[in-house]
């Protein structure tokens, strides 16, 4: 059972993301099936155009398996661990070096792996029902899937931001930060991948769309807030802010995250600025082998995904008790 469909019609390959039950959340099988897919269109004089959609109402994708690797992990299967990430990476890459159109139509849910294989991709379609996501802090893992490729390359600060909060975006916001590249309406999605499936022209189909809602992202306070990669020195800032609502959000939201993985990610989005995209992955393949062996790991993973009760225990519980070797050894520094 494959939990992709797969059909070309009018020089168009598209690929239906097809497990609704778990959110399109990428398993192994997922992803060994979209690379070989995409491995034979990119080869295929008959394909032009390549289209990712989505059978659920609710995402485009998830993320990743991560509860299946966490499984793993417990049960110390490195090497399965090791391969999931190793091939959703190669997945990743394949989508960003792409010789064809590479079309993302995303009316749900895109998070994390979700975003490997969307955000790499040459043209990126999103609605209003779009939610937009890195939000690996929480759980004890860090932001993958090239994202310390593209988040540290998004204005000042956003990338930092999503990294670090997980906070989440909708599909205006998206094209306005240059995660999408076009926005429809969720009324009109479906009539613009049917425009594409007939193989009617990109540009006749997205050109004209400049419409979207305003943006509401609050740049100017993520610039000044999440420029820098120091995380006592944003969350001080943060916390100065007296009677902001907006930062005592965020303070919430990164108390919520595991204080380990927050040094690791600030620290992978700095080399990020300065990397190519196959470095990051090379980098973020070992962060993920490192990490996925904590016991952060293990217990933000139970307390997000499998218990639910949204009550991690942290070790250490606390941003300023986090040993800087331990943040070296992960990152590969």
């Amino acid at each position: 059972m494959s939990f992709i469909r797969t059909s070309i019609v009018n020089g168009v390959g598209e690929i239906v993301l097809d497990r609704s039950a778990a959110l399109n959340a990428l398993d192994q099988t997922m992803i060994d099936d979209m690379y070989r897919v995409l491995s034979e269109w990119g080869d295929d004089d008959g394909i032009d155009t390549v289209l990712v959609t989505s059978a659920s109402e609710r995402a485009f994708c998830a993320g990743g398996d991560i509860r299946a690797i966490r499984d793993h992990a417990l049960a110390g299967d490195t090497h399965a661990v090791s391969h999931y990430f190793a091939s959703e990476y190669r997945l990743d890459q394949l989508v960003a070096d792409y010789p064809k159109p590479y079309v993302s139509v995303i009316d749900g849910a895109a998070m994390g792996g979700g975003l490997g294989i969307s955000v790499h991709g040459e043209v990126r379609v999103v609605s209003q029902n779009a939610v937009i996501a890195m939000p690996e802090t929480a759980i004890g893992f860090v932001p993958d899937v090239g994202s310390t490729y593209f988040l540290p390359r998004l204005p000042d600060g956003v990338g930092m931001w999503m990294g670090l909060t997980g906070s989440r975006i909708r599909g205006a916001d998206a094209v306005e930060i240059g995660m999408a590249t076009h926005f429809v309406d969720s009324t009109e999605i479906g009539e613009v991948a049917e425009q594409i499936r007939a193989g009617v022209p990109l540009v006749d189909v997205l050109g004209d769309r400049q419409d979207r809602p305003a943006a509401e992202l609050p740049l100017a306070k993520i610039k000044e807030y999440f420029a820098d990669d120091n995380v006592t020195g944003i969350v001080g800032g943060l916390r100065g802010a007296v009677g902001d609502p907006w930062a005592e959000q965020m303070v919430d939201l990164i108390e919520q995250a595991s204080p380990t993985s927050l040094w690791v990610t600030a620290a992978m989005l700095t080399a990020g600025a300065r990397s190519v995209l196959d470095e990051c992955l090379e980098r973020e393949l070992h962060a993920a082998e490192q990490i996925t062996t904590t016991g952060d790991f293990a217990e933000g993973v139970r307390a997000v995904l499998v218990d639910k009760d949204r009550r991690p225990r942290f070790d250490p519980a606390s941003i300023d008790d986090v040993d800087p070797d331990v943040v070296a050894r992960i990152v590969g520094a």
